[in-house]
């Protein structure tokens, strides 16, 4: 019998679920969030490995990236962004979460922030 998944942190970091809200405007379909405010708070662990280099044009790039581990939820999907509370920070998932195990207890999945401020 195989070992069961258990996380090697705590789930101590307080994060917001931002869901995706479409809406057709002049036939075209444009893409926004909900807020921080009226988001399901959440916690997890938060690990970052120092970014992703990446040489693009000759250019050296670092992207932010991390992973997060939390308790299984069915309504984080990939389309969603993820709020840090105490950095205020936003993040895109850029994977498709994964049930670990497909037990539906922990859930696991890669963030890049958005934007290129600090």
């Amino acid at each position: 019998m195989a070992k069961n998944y258990k996380p090697s942190v705590p789930f101590n970091v307080a994060m917001k679920l931002l869901v995706p809200v479409t809406t057709k405007e002049y036939g075209v379909v444009k893409k926004s969030f909900s807020t921080p405010e009226e988001s399901d708070l959440f916690y997890g662990s938060f690990r970052t490995f120092g970014g992703t280099e990446r040489m693009n044009n000759d250019v050296y790039t670092i992207i932010n990236t991390a992973v997060i581990d939390t308790w299984y939820r069915p309504d984080i999907k990939a389309d969603c962004q993820i709020y840090i509370c105490e950095t205020e920070q936003t993040y895109n998932i850029v994977s498709d979460p994964e049930d670990i195990d497909f037990r539906h207890q922990y859930l696991q999945f890669k963030v890049q922030k958005v934007g290129g401020k600090p």
